[in-house]
């Protein structure tokens, strides 16, 4: 499944900021895309997104289920219709990028990043697309993450957090007892997982989301991205640590081959058909384990990520977020009724349940834990969640790690890291 949240979708953003000079005449003006027809007391809004579905045409095809979610909206809204478009993630990326740079604006766009639509002055604050009831419902951490310059922008609609998947399996063939708590017993079990010929720790850092992985090993040292006031911190003493373990962890044969050209979905691919002993995953693993058919439910477990000293209490928490594009004033309150539409507890547990995601809001995330315990784990690190950094030149900084901090397991860890913090202290914005 190509489930790939905003750490894989960012991507498509990376143009934006130099929009803010070019973009200010047009952002509050009709685009070429919006056809409401506000004589006859009509609307059409065009609803542009990522497809997280298995494949172009699929059953699961995002595009059926934005389309459904448009027709039930319909018949409640008779003058309102939504035009449904969704991209394979693949080609999302570029796709939203040309079609931004031509200032050919969706009226609401799911799936990117909002600080660099913001920046270039192109999108509405939530409080403007949002009833109040709706906006309550989103959980605060993440409705946070999508702040530019304190203002809320980014509207979080499908999240998830990581934790530490071990093959049960596995560890009893090894005679290990239960899964590591810090890097140390992580290491010692790998290397006791190798000599039964599993790979020991899956450490997937190629171009997919070596971000991802990267972050939640600084976050065991008490590292990250930034620091509290918000400012990159990508070379601190906490990372270099925590990357020079990674590279000796790779050194001794404890991981795969080739960390630095492997990705999560071959990484996981590889769990799920029982070569791993541990990996680091969110809840979209678990049906790729069950589709693969090798481990039963009861042959594999979560638990918490190991960091130096002890499990690391904040993981990782990731979210895509919609965007309400401020194509014509006369589209406004049609934007607003069909994301409260959206927004309720029936579509977002569709949504998720659909991908193994986790729903955005308060109520959705209750409802899907009665439904789904062993999504349970993974909703209780919603709170201590640690999201990717909002300041606006994340996108790019985020495309350096992605292509060079594989280097580093066979490099220089503080050089590689310095040259990133260089990119992202020399580009920095708000």
């Amino acid at each position: 499944m190509k489930v790939r949240l905003i750490a894989a979708a960012a991507t498509s953003a990376a143009a934006l900021v130099a929009l803010a000079a070019c973009s200010s005449s047009s952002s509050s003006s009709p685009s070429s895309s919006g056809s409401g027809a506000a004589a006859s007391g009509s609307v059409t809004l065009n609803f542009y997104g990522a497809d997280y579905g298995t494949s172009a045409g699929a059953a699961n095809s995002s595009t059926l289920y934005w389309k459904s979610v448009a027709a039930a909206f319909h018949k409640a809204n008779p003058n309102i219709t939504v035009n449904v478009q969704t991209v394979d993630w693949n080609d999302f990326p570029a796709k939203t990028a040309t079609m931004i740079q031509n200032k050919q604006y969706p009226d609401i766009l799911e799936g990117n990043p909002a600080p660099p639509y913001a920046q270039s002055g192109l999108i509405y604050p939530v409080s403007q697309v949002l009833s109040s009831s709706t906006e309550a419902n989103i959980i605060p951490k993440f409705l946070k993450d999508g702040q530019y310059q304190g203002t809320d922008y980014g509207i979080p609609w499908t999240t998830s957090t990581r934790a530490m998947f071990y093959n049960k399996k596995a560890f009893a063939a090894a005679g290990i007892s239960g899964a590591p708590q810090t890097w140390a017993e992580l290491q010692t079990d790998a290397a006791k997982l190798k000599a039964k010929n599993y790979i020991g720790y899956g450490m997937p850092l190629g171009s997919e989301e070596a971000q991802a992985e990267l972050l939640l090993w600084f976050l065991g040292d008490g590292g990250g991205y930034v620091n509290a006031s918000g400012q990159y911190t990508i070379n601190s003493a906490a990372n270099v640590t925590a990357l020079n373990f990674m590279k000796q962890l790779a050194a001794a044969g404890d991981t795969e081959p080739n960390p630095g050209g492997t990705d999560r979905a071959t990484m996981w691919s590889d769990f799920a058909a029982g070569k791993v002993g541990m990996v680091l995953g969110s809840p979209a693993l678990i049906p790729i384990i069950t589709a693969a058919g090798t481990l039963k439910s009861t042959d594999y477990a979560t638990a918490p990520i190991p960091g130096k000293a002890g499990p690391i209490t904040a993981t990782l928490g990731v979210h895509d977020d919609i965007v309400v594009f401020k194509t014509d004033p006369s589209h406004l309150a049609a934007d607003k009724a069909f994301l409260d539409f959206a927004y309720n507890d029936t579509n977002q547990l569709a949504f998720n349940e659909e991908y193994d995601l986790l729903p955005a809001t308060q109520t959705g995330d209750t409802a899907i834990a009665a439904k789904l315990p062993i999504d349970s784990a993974f909703l209780a690190n919603i709170t201590s969640s640690v999201n990717y950094p909002s300041l606006a030149n994340w996108t790019a900084v985020e495309n350096q790690i992605k292509t060079s901090v594989g280097q580093a397991i066979t490099g220089s860890p503080s050089s590689v890291l310095g040259t990133i913090q260089q990119t992202a202290s020399s580009t920095a914005a708000g």
